[in-house]
């Protein structure tokens, strides 16, 4: 890594909803942005049920290149068993982080500072250093115990973006894509990184997406 390099911490979390995390990963990679990036075990067993394609420590160049059906950009893997690894640091210069999807468990784990492992070690530190920390939760319905953990990371810095697509773009004529990159985009706009993953509200009728 060099003295200049500034990555944006993306952790993958084992809920459904790996397309979202596909997703933000393009778009950052489109914008330039560098990515480090964390799967945790549960994830990885998502990936290979959601796309059918193993997600793998020792492969995971390879691997990830075929989830995203593109050749990654600027990426630095760790495993999320590497306690020892670069983002659990406060002092290592991460731009801040992106849970997504971001799991019950991962958020009950971020909000009350278990750091298990890799992820929630990174969001931790994130969120103590006062940088932006984006966490997109899928799970529907939830319980009290849910919304009492999404409120805690709300209180402490973090911002709450559920993974919850707009219609009123393409209407009933949405793609699955179009949806999942509405919610990238939306994940984009709250870390201020610019795309182009959705045409925006004008203020006509007809217009789409604010």
């Amino acid at each position: 890594m060099t003295d200049t390099r500034r990555p944006w911490v993306v952790g993958v979390s084992g809920a459904s909803g790996t397309p979202y995390a596909a997703a933000v990963l393009r778009g950052l990679f489109a914008a330039g942005q560098a990515v480090d990036l964390v799967v945790s075990r549960a994830a990885r067993l998502t990936i290979l049920d959601e796309t059918g394609h193993p997600f793998r420590d020792a492969y995971w160049h390879a691997d990830l290149a075929r989830w995203l059906g593109d050749k990654p950009g600027d990426v630095v893997y760790w495993p999320a068993g590497d306690l020892a690894a670069g983002p659990s640091s406060g002092s290592y210069p991460a731009r801040g982080m992106v849970v997504v999807p971001a799991s019950t468990a991962a958020c009950a784990g971020i909000a009350i500072g278990l750091s298990k492992d890799l992820l929630q070690r990174a969001a931790d530190v994130n969120l103590k250093e006062r940088r932006p920390v984006v966490v997109v939760p899928r799970e529907t319905p939830v319980t009290r115990a849910h919304l009492e953990h999404l409120i805690t990371l709300y209180d402490a810095g973090a911002v709450v973006l559920p993974a919850s697509p707009g219609f009123y773009g393409a209407g009933a004529r949405a793609t699955a894509d179009q949806l999942v990159d509405f919610v990238a985009g939306k994940v984009l706009d709250a870390l201020g990184v610019g795309h182009g993953m959705f045409r925006r509200w004008s203020g006509e009728l007809g217009a789409v997406d604010r």
